[in-house]
């Protein structure tokens, strides 16, 4: 395998399936089990989930930016914590972390902590984005990244991959199999936002965006079969 610890980043929208707010248990279930399986190929897997199926900070203009990011962020810890039930029920060992220490139903995030879960086979889901306001999950994703020496940074979507124009408007959209970051920065190419490819830039975390959607996908990016875009050098 060419990635042996991943991240993967999976948005709210997912886990709320065909609802398109709150929690579809049963779809949550199902995307466990996908996961599930690709641990049979020996991967370290960890996961950053956001909260937009519950809540988005920047569309709520008359509150205070840092309070409506705080409100986002308890979002994800409910997405966190029923993707871990998840596994739970699957028998897959999981830990749920936190960037805002809340003891009594998850570990606070300690990076050392979590490179040792997955050492030990464990799946770690991190919650509350980086624990600060004015940054993305996004961001999120690819801080933890950078801390526990992920591979790869996957980031599950519901299309295909990166379009040089959104595809759900324009039937002529381009999608690239592969494309640099000085390029999705140039081109303002809603991948990721900047902060988020900036850092995966000097880090040198290559990103792959795919359709998270479809089953089986998951294991086929961590297989290197030729699915989705690659965002690197």
């Amino acid at each position: 395998m060419k990635y042996k610890r991943v991240l993967l980043k999976l948005s709210g929208e997912v886990l709320s399936g065909e609802k398109g707010h709150g929690i579809d248990f049963e779809r949550t279930l199902e995307l466990a089990n996908e996961i599930k399986d690709c641990l049979s190929l020996g991967c370290e897997i960890s996961i950053v989930v956001g909260g937009g199926n519950f809540w988005r900070g920047k569309s709520n203009d008359q509150m205070d930016r840092a309070t409506s990011d705080y409100i986002g962020m308890m979002g994800t810890v409910m997405n966190a914590l029923a993707l871990g039930d998840a596994f739970k029920q699957l028998d897959v060992p999981v830990r749920v972390q936190t960037g805002v220490e809340m003891r009594q139903i998850a570990e606070f995030y300690i990076k050392d902590r979590a490179i040792r879960h997955l050492e030990k086979g464990r799946v770690v889901i991190f919650g509350c984005g980086t624990g600060s306001p004015f940054f993305s999950t996004d961001t999120a994703a690819t801080l933890r990244s950078a801390e526990i020496n992920a591979d790869v940074l996957i980031k599950a979507t519901k299309v295909e991959g990166v379009y040089d124009k959104d595809p759900k408007k324009y039937e002529d959209a381009k999608k690239y199999d592969e494309i640099t970051y000085i390029d999705v920065l140039n081109k303002k190419i809603n991948v990721m936002d900047s902060t988020a490819i900036s850092l995966c830039m000097e880090e040198k975390i290559p990103i792959i965006v795919f359709n998270i959607l479809k089953n089986g996908n998951l294991k086929k990016v961590l297989q290197e079969k030729r699915i989705g875009t690659l965002v690197k050098e």
